[in-house]
């Protein structure tokens, strides 16, 4: 099929950045993927994913805590790093993505 329309889309810089160095890696052009996206939202007759607020553990949720609760959880981070109960922020998120 023929491709003779264009968009022209606004978007957030570094979502752009981080999006455009998956698709290279894949070897799919942006527009390509773009192409795809709508595709798909063609044949599922809506977003081909769900739309949902990310599940959060509510002592983990600022939006529902009490200021005095944010403060508590800031202190107790500060207290951890003065006890240096602490770790290396790189190797943190590689043993999380282990476990996933």
């Amino acid at each position: 099929m023929e491709k003779s329309t264009t968009l022209n889309l606004r978007v957030n810089p570094d979502v752009k950045t981080r999006a455009e160095e998956v698709l290279t890696k894949l070897g799919i052009p942006m527009s390509t993927a773009i192409d795809i996206y709508l595709r798909q939202i063609a044949l599922a007759g809506g977003i081909p994913f769900a739309v949902t607020l990310p599940k959060v553990p509510a002592d983990l949720n600022a939006d529902l805590m009490t200021t005095q609760e944010i403060h508590t959880k800031l202190q107790e981070g500060f207290d951890d790093i003065k006890a240096g109960n602490m770790q290396n922020a790189a190797k943190a998120f590689a043993n999380f993505r282990k476990t996933r």
